[in-house]
């Protein structure tokens, strides 16, 4: 054990593989663990050991385990980890892969999130899915309704004021159970859409007791679901070098295609998290719609942009230039200023 220095663990629900390395690279051993098995003997390694997993399930958790014990941890994507595969994949040649990619001076890792961050993307992720349930009832119930001839407006508070009509007509001809069971969709709807709203007061909550999101919710564009959401998937910002990488990060940059030293520039990259991108988009458009009466430099240049290539593309560049005012907030510890100008201005 004492010549261990790296560890590539590959994660799994109750079998884990694990490859040992030495300080020359060198493979010491590889273990078939399971859960209790893994747990002791990531007490038993050396302190300061590199820790290295894909940052997959339960990555965070094996990382806050291991980093409790005094190691250090890499969590890496598994798309980086992929072209270090040997020959045909299986589990023993996955932990080899993760320990010889973590060993690489240009690999790129995820930051470790605590169980405070975890519980923000969660509190987000069930309101996305209760906002994805909502949509399928309120299209069920329009289609429904079209069966029968009956046409309903889109909204869900127009559908519903329209489904209650619908229901106390007793000329159409609707069975007494289809009335019921259309009663009892609406209802659903109801509670779903309830949900949504009790989402909604929890991330404003949240949002009102991190610092980090108070400061971000100061810029232009963003509220308080994407300041959490922003906090919670960044943790560390630190981490990035400067904004242009935490936007590139986003995929808020164009996506390259050149050779021959001639640079092709396409759309943007649409890399990282979708859900973050897109809150950042959709709040650079509202903040699009409110700059035209601003005087300020930032409202100038976006109007401008907007002008020149539309609204597609100038609430792309606001999301991009709101992402590199938050890596400053969240890395820095400062304050949006609205007048700053940059050191290429």
């Amino acid at each position: 054990m004492t010549e261990i220095t790296r560890v590539g663990i590959d994660l799994a629900k109750k079998i884990f593989h694990l490859t040992a390395m030495d300080s020359g690279g060198e493979i010491v051993e590889r273990k078939r663990l399971r859960r209790a098995g893994l747990q002791s003997y990531l007490a038993r390694l050396p302190k300061g050991c590199v820790v290295a997993m894909e940052a997959c399930g339960g990555a965070h958790h094996w990382g806050r385990l291991a980093t409790m014990h005094g190691h250090r941890v890499r969590l890496m994507g598994g798309q980086f980890v992929a072209p270090y595969i040997k020959s045909n994949k299986n589990d023993v040649l996955d932990a080899d892969a993760i320990a010889e990619a973590s060993s690489r001076p240009t690999m790129r890792f995820v930051g470790l999130k605590s169980v405070e961050q975890e519980h923000v993307q969660h509190v987000h992720r069930a309101r996305r899915l209760a906002i994805r349930n909502r949509t399928a009832q309120t299209n069920q119930l329009h289609g429904m309704l079209l069966e029968y001839g009956i046409a309903a407006p889109k909204g869900m508070g127009a559908l519903l004021r329209r489904l209650a009509e619908v229901l106390e007509d007793g000329e159409n001809e609707l069975l007494s159970a289809t009335r019921a069971l259309l009663w009892d969709l609406g209802e659903e709807l109801r509670r779903v859409d309830g949900r949504v709203k009790q989402f909604d007061l929890e991330i404003a909550a949240l949002a009102a007791r991190m610092p980090a999101a108070r400061r971000l919710m100061t810029i232009p564009g963003i509220g308080d679901k994407t300041a959490t959401a922003l906090v919670a998937a960044v943790g560390d910002a630190s981490a990035f070098r400067n904004g242009r990488e935490m936007a590139a990060w986003l995929g808020l940059v164009p996506r390259q295609h050149s050779t021959g030293g001639r640079a092709t520039l396409l759309g943007i990259s649409k890399r990282g998290d979708r859900y973050l991108r897109t809150l950042l988009i959709h709040g650079a458009r509202s903040a699009l719609c409110a700059a035209a009466p601003k005087t300020d430099r930032r409202s100038r240049w976006a109007v401008g942009i907007k002008q020149r290539r539309g609204n597609n593309a100038a609430a792309v560049a606001l999301a991009n230039k709101n992402a590199r005012a938050a890596w400053a907030l969240l890395a820095r510890g400062e304050s949006f200023d609205v007048a700053h100008m940059g050191e290429a201005a």
